[in-house]
């Protein structure tokens, strides 16, 4: 927000410079982002007085003037028909500059000299008139320079206000807290005015159908207004702070917009219908012209100010093209209000119309303000375009707004701050930002508080505490180290899962990823789900960005497969990428989703960088072996890879279920090519996802040790022959089911299909090892257990051993 320091100097005295002035606003709290210096864009001009006029003898319509700056007079030939011998008005010298760059020097105009320049309003870029020469108050001194006659230096502050601080969008706002902060009294604008004519009661009325939207609206009426230009210290000011001047009426509403930090509207009130205000919601598809001439189409629930027949203004935005202030208007109706700030909010986000009011209104203006700023915009029109204001003013407030009482403990105000502040300094800081205290209990000196109604940022004990601390100076409190426990943190067991993954996996020479939750519904049947899968339970988004964003997702799959194929669409074909991230299930109708957290893999493209000179690609035994690392890694057994079931989207013949003690725990596989076509991917691609809430389940915390027994192990291999649709995995779960304690492992170290071998029949070759922790095992020993184990596999597989019988 722009501030003129000359408009702070209205109401407040102010001896530091502007330097030091933005160092304290800044320390408290109102960031000043930048200083800028403002003054005129023309030199060399100065305030001179017409000491005659005679007519040019070559040309009717220019006059010879002879002008003095009370030292010297100058020849002038001019061409203005508005001055007379006395005026004082503005001298442009010979040698002066005039803004667009140009010089004035001494000319020979119809054969007679010309020294000078009598300079317009928009000749000196201080107004729009072009009718005559400026004419300036009579009491300036004669010679002296104009920018300083005028006072048009001005300094310029650029003040960052924060959201919660609606209070400081006003001249005054912004002087109260200069007040505070150096301890000068604050001085508000004196309002005086007379009423005269009629009642306003007998002209218009005001009625308001929806209080939830306009809690408050109040208007006066003033009649016999002459529109024309603001005086030039008035514009000057509302170009400091960056608006532009229109015309006196409703330069006067911007004029207290700034001001008092509440923004008004002017109405021509022969354009109101029937006369009247009616203050109603929108309906649907009602379509507005405001005042920048753009047809609106209104959103829902927008407040809407209305005549007798139709809508006159966008309640606290902008006012409409069919009811604003024009050149002839003679009577005005001003209309001061207080709206909802939700309101003023969404209706302006959504139509995009950022303006001045709906900044201040949506952030919160005084509702008890409201009159004030009424009564001094009416004292202002009447003044400066000799109208008259009729008898009252109308004010309708259904609504009325609560103010707040706090409760304010100076210990608690010590204890938070860290330092010992007087309660009298406490007590004096708040009065100066206008809050009434009031003790009630003089033994436990506790203090009730009534915030000033401008102040809507304050409403608990920490507020105020935060008043008295930025006031009171950040710098004055102490650095201090509070008194605390401290307690050791005991990290998530899921978060520790989480990053020991991360650190497998790149150790693997695996980039992590992070996708978006967000997918496109029709990723469910590109992935070719069954119609019962639960992963077909979206959960929609009520407001998605778009409809390729609109569902969240139910499977990693889907988002690592749009990353695999974006990287290809950049030239990258080898990929071994992860993500660590959520999934989400819709449950029944009115139940919060069900979230999960899974893990996903991918891997794409050679097995090895190219400068290993190998062009092997990778395949599915290399995202298994990764998976199997990585569960050996984090000491989880008991895991295995089940052909049942297999998913639609992968590969029937080169995929797996994972199980962890019987438990599903996931999926591993190749994506299947239909699914790849889809996408338009034409590599194969090997994929993976695993719930991260079983593995947590299963994740040890602790690692158990046992001894490793000092005694030898001795080994027996057995080939077996077993159909070939049997999974190896069941032979060596028959093994292990047997419940000897000597078996330390079994292991595959063949698997033969080919000349010799039965067709439909694969040979496997099994490797058992045994070990005693107590003592050297004896050949006859192993015999009978290795026996015992070869007939249950036997027996319970169908299988035959192949080649000579067992010496048993």
């Amino acid at each position: 927000m722009l501030l003129s320091l000359r408009w702070l100097k209205d109401y407040v005295d102010i001896e530091l410079t502007p330097v030091e002035l933005a160092g304290c606003l800044t320390m408290a709290g109102l960031e000043v982002d930048a200083i800028h210096e403002r003054g005129p864009s023309f030199t060399g001009t100065v305030v001179a007085k017409i000491l005659s006029i005679k007519p040019h003898p070559e040309a009717d319509k220019l006059s010879l003037c002879e002008v003095t700056t009370g030292e010297d007079a100058y020849p002038v030939v001019c061409g203005a028909g508005n001055i007379h011998p006395g005026d004082v008005v503005p001298l442009a010298k010979v040698g002066a500059t005039i803004p667009d760059g140009i010089t004035i020097k001494r000319s020979m105009i119809r054969g007679k000299v010309s020294e000078g320049m009598l300079c317009s309003e928009k000749d000196l870029g201080l107004g729009e008139d072009t009718t005559g020469v400026m004419i300036l108050p009579a009491d300036l001194t004669i010679g002296r320079n104009l920018t300083d006659a005028l006072d048009l230096k001005d300094t310029v502050l650029d003040v960052v206000i924060t959201p919660n601080r609606a209070d400081c969008l006003s001249v005054i706002g912004v002087a109260r807290e200069i007040a505070a902060i150096t301890g000068r009294k604050l001085r508000y604008p004196r309002i005086t005015f007379s009423e005269e004519g009629e009642d306003i009661h007998h002209v218009t009325s005001v009625a308001i159908l929806d209080p939830d939207l306009c809690p408050r609206y109040s208007a006066r009426v003033i009649r016999n207004v002459r529109v024309k230009p603001f005086p030039l210290w008035m514009r000057l000011r509302l170009e400091a702070v960056g608006l532009r001047a229109i015309n006196n009426i409703v330069d006067c509403t911007n004029f207290v917009m700034m001001e008092l930090g509440q923004p008004l509207h002017a109405f021509d009130y022969h354009l109101l219908e029937e006369g009247r205000i009616v203050v109603r919601r929108s309906r649907p598809g009602e379509i507005f012209t405001s005042l920048d001439g753009k047809e609106r189409n209104l959103p829902a629930d927008t407040v809407l100010i209305c005549d007798g027949a139709k809508p006159v203004a966008i309640g606290g935005i902008m006012g409409g093209l069919n009811s604003e202030v024009r050149e002839n208007t003679e009577t005005v109706l001003l209309e001061s209000a207080y709206f909802n700030p939700s309101s003023i909010r969404r209706s302006a986000r959504t139509l995009g119309m950022g303006t001045e009011s709906s900044f201040r209104f949506e952030r919160g203006c005084d509702p008890v303000g409201v009159i004030r700023a009424l009564n001094r915009a009416a004292q202002l029109i009447a003044d400066f375009s000799g109208g008259q204001i009729c008898k009252n003013y109308i004010d309708q407030y259904p609504k009325r707004i609560e103010t707040v009482s706090i409760p304010l403990r100076p210990k608690k105000v010590k204890q938070v701050l860290g330092t010992a502040i007087d309660s009298s300094e406490m007590i004096g800081i708040l009065k100066s930002l206008e809050v009434i205290v009031n003790k009630v209990d003089r033994d436990e000196g506790v203090y009730q508080v009534n915030p000033p109604t401008f102040r809507v940022d304050i409403t608990r004990e920490i507020d105020l505490i935060e008043e008295i601390a930025r006031l009171y100076g950040y710098d004055r409190i102490p650095i201090k180290l509070p008194n605390v426990s401290v307690t050791p943190v005991t990290k998530d067991p899921k978060k520790i899962l989480e990053d020991r993954i991360r650190i497998v996996l790149v150790g693997y020479g695996y980039s992590e990823v992070i996708n978006y939750s967000f997918i496109c519904p029709g990723s469910v049947d590109i992935l070719a789900l069954r119609k019962d899968d639960e992963r077909r339970q979206l959960v929609r988004i009520k407001n998605p960005l778009t409809e390729d964003q609109s569902v969240m997702r139910t499977t990693i799959v889907y988002s690592l497969l749009n990353t695999y194929e974006k990287n290809t669409r950049d030239g990258c074909f080898d990929l071994k990428i992860f993500e660590i991230g959520r999934v989400f299930f819709q449950r029944k109708e009115g139940e919060l989703p069900c979230e999960k957290n899974h893990l996903g893999c991918l891997l794409a493209g050679l097995r090895y960088d190219d400068f290993w000179r190998s062009k092997l690609h990778a395949d599915f035994y290399d995202l298994k072996g990764c998976v199997e690392g990585l569960f050996d890694n984090l000491k989880i057994s008991d895991v295995k890879f089940s052909l049942d079931n297999p998913e639609t989207f992968l590969h029937p013949g080169r995929s797996c279920r994972i199980y962890i003690c019987g438990q599903f725990v996931g999926f591993l596989g190749e994506v299947h090519p239909n699914i790849l076509t889809s996408l338009g991917l034409k590599n194969r691609a090997i994929i993976c996802e695993l719930d991260l809430d079983v593995l947590a389940a299963k994740f040890p915390h602790r690692v158990l040790y046992k001894e490793v027994s000092r005694f030898p192990s001795s080994s027996r291999d057995v080939a077996f022959l077993v159909p070939e649709t049997l999974e190896a995995d069941k032979i060596i779960n028959f093994a292990l089911g047997t419940g000897e304690e000597l078996l330390e492992k079994v292991h595959i170290f063949d698997i033969y299909t080919g000349q010799g071998i039965p067709e439909g029949m694969k040979s496997l070759g099994l490797r058992f090892s045994y070990r005693s922790s107590s003592r050297t095992l004896t050949d006859v020993e192993v015999n009978q257990v290795h026996s015992r184990i070869v007939k249950n596999i036997v027996a319970s597989a169908g299988a035959k051993i192949r080649g000579e019988e067992m010496q048993l």
